[in-house]
């Protein structure tokens, strides 16, 4: 629309930092960048919430010019990728869920990763030793990069329910790498997380470290090559990236890894006692690929909990379904009449038998048969919540349940199940975006790993994927319906989630973390509906991640406050965190709460991941 486009253009007072009541104007500079982040504004005519100020302050630009929340979640999730670019950009997927006001319904766009057509079963395997690579191995290969599925992702989500077109939504983004935006302790803490790994490949020790160290905090980052991409795609449209000669240099990139020749492994960190090994291997994707992707327009998932009604995202996310289980096996017990022990013993309890089912029946619906509608069904649900002793956390990890056989009675409980390895990442991002007309939009984006493979396309300015790790790649079950299969989108954990009551909208949430994803978005819904929480403190409040395993992952504050709570009931926790990140917590959620009059509550982290970034159009009508 070009009218539109015309008033984004000639928009020259960018939001300043959103406040408590909103956001404000800031006089002061035509082009200030966005620095300040508060975690809730309440107000009027529209509302965001992401992890970056910046993208934030685009969302809200977009709004402010008559955009939707599409238009403006677009915006924000291509600016994400130049603030953001260690967790998401056009290097990666993810998953689009809208709730349209007009038509009261939710819809949902599948723009996940697959795998190479030409990738065997084993390609994880170093053919040298015919063994598995290491997990740490295959991170920073080519072998683990998936097609890409966000410029797709963008273009059918404007397609479907935009008024922008591409090139419209990607000038704030174009912009922000243009000009530059100002490093952060979060991003300059991500860098070094990764300093070893983006040394390795010389277009990303270029970009990333400076002069051979992570940029810092305080200074001014540009990305021209990432806003010359931009300006390919705005251009060209998304033809630019899965053809012509911008497909090519990826291909070329994954099927040879940019390493440096020079480059020798520093000595190892303590506790560790061996060098980081980057083999560099080979991927698979060809220009045929990235021609071939599309995404996938599907059905939402749908529970009902209490009264409100639950859409999520379907498999190939295991998010919709996992979430969903959960809350349906939670449905029969009285949560707010027990104490806060009492109530998190019994979502710990839920979540891992929902992550049993997850593992056994969850993958790609294209290769394998989800039974997605009795995952969700309120009477299996019943049936596994049976499985739940209100004073004693069962043996991990438990077994799936039977799903071809259920009828709401409590059955024998089955053999015990294998425990499953986990090598989903926890770097994603979400946003959270709602419009003057009701419209809202919960994307969630990724590019697995905190910085992805490691490696950039070289000029062009972003980082690949590595979502490839997300496959059961060492699992050797051929009836495992997360194994490697050429064409095959690998199962994923990212939980958009839009929740109406009485026909309207009541909270959109999601959160970046890998299978945390599920037990955040689950906790923060259990903290709101059933203990009474404000949606702030929901989501502020420390969590527990109990995936079907013997530990309980928790936050040192969940640790603290309800560990010896939990001893008796025999929830064994231990603080989370990885070998791949300095942060012990888990998630980094968004979230919009709708209230009466057309008032809207966004909130984002306020400590989380370096803190988020709420605003909203106006704070009084």
């Amino acid at each position: 629309m070009p009218g539109l486009r015309r008033r984004l253009a000639a928009s020259t007072a960018v939001l300043a930092l959103s406040v408590m009541g909103g956001a404000v104007m800031n006089p002061a500079s035509a082009d200030p960048r966005e620095t300040t982040k508060e975690a809730v504004a309440t107000g009027y005519g529209g509302a965001v919430s992401t992890v970056d100020p910046e993208a934030s302050a685009t969302a809200i630009e977009v709004l402010r010019n008559g955009g939707n929340a599409v238009d403006a979640a677009v915006a924000a999730a291509a600016t994400l990728g130049v603030t953001e670019p260690y967790s998401a950009g056009i290097g990666g997927g993810g998953y689009f869920v809208f709730y349209d006001a007009k038509t009261g319904k939710v819809g949902t766009i599948d723009g996940r990763e697959t795998a190479p057509a030409t990738m065997p079963p084993t390609a994880f395997v170093n053919p040298a030793t015919g063994t598995f690579y290491t997990f740490a191995e295959l991170v920073s290969s080519g072998v683990s990069v998936g097609v890409p599925g966000t410029p797709a992702t963008w273009e059918r989500a404007l397609e479907r329910w935009g008024t922008l077109d591409l090139d419209e939504a990607l000038e704030p983004a174009i912009k922000v790498a243009n000009r530059g935006f100002v490093v952060d302790e979060t991003f300059r803490q991500q860098t070094l997380d990764n300093k070893v790994r983006f040394s390795a490949f010389t277009p990303t020790s270029e970009l990333f470290l400076p002069g051979g160290d992570a940029p810092a905090v305080g200074s001014v980052f540009h990305n021209q090559d990432l806003a010359k991409t931009y300006r390919l795609l705005a251009k060209e449209g998304t033809d630019a990236f899965y053809g012509g000669p911008l497909a090519a240099e990826i291909a070329a990139t994954v099927q040879d890894p940019p390493k440096d020749p020079t480059w020798v492994a520093p000595a190892p960190v303590p506790p560790a006692t061996t060098p980081v090994s980057i083999p560099a291997v080979p991927g698979y994707l060809t220009t045929a690929d990235l021609a071939a992707y599309r995404t996938i327009d599907q059905e939402p998932t749908h529970v009902n909990y209490r009264g409100y009604d639950v859409y999520g995202m379907a498999p190939s996310s295991s998010g919709g379904t996992t979430v969903g289980e959960a809350l349906n096996i939670l449905e029969p017990f009285d949560l707010a009449g027990m104490s806060d022990a009492g109530a998190l013993h019994h979502y710990l309890e839920a979540s891992a038998l929902a992550f049993a089912d997850r593992g056994a029946y969850v993958g790609d619906p294209a290769f394998f048969d989800v039974p997605t509608e009795v995952l969700t069904d309120p009477v299996f649900g019943k049936e596994r919540s049976c499985q739940i002793d209100p004073d004693t956390a069962a043996i991990k990890p438990v077994p799936a349940g039977n799903v071809t056989s259920y009828d709401g009675v409590c059955p024998v409980p089955p053999a015990a199940a294998a425990d499953e390895t986990d090598t989903e990442n926890i770097s994603t991002t979400n946003l959270t975006v709602a419009d003057k007309w009701g419209n809202v939009v919960e994307y969630t984006l990724t590019i697995e790993q905190t910085g992805g493979s490691g490696i950039v396309v070289p000029g062009r300015g972003f980082l690949l994927n590595n979502e490839l790790t997300d496959f059961s790649y060492t699992s050797t079950n051929p009836d495992d319906p997360n194994r490697i299969e050429p064409g095959k989108r690998p199962r994923s954990s990212m939980s958009p989630t839009i929740i109406l009551h009485e026909g309207e909208p009541f909270l959109a949430l999601g959160s970046p973390g890998g299978s945390t994803i599920i037990t955040t978005v689950l906790q923060t819904i259990l903290n709101r509906v059933d203990l009474g929480m404000g949606i702030f403190d929901a989501l502020a409040a420390p969590r527990a991640a109990q995936r079907n395993t013997v530990n309980v992952t928790a936050e040192p504050d969940f640790i603290t406050l309800y560990g010896s709570q939990l001893a008796p009931y025999g929830h064994n926790l231990v603080p989370a965190g990885d070998a791949f990140t300095s942060a012990a917590e888990i998630g980094a959620a968004t979230a919009i709460e709708f209230g009466p009059g057309g008032s809207m509550t966004a909130v984002a982290e306020p400590l989380r991941r370096g803190g988020g970034s709420a605003m909203v159009v106006r704070p009084a009508k």
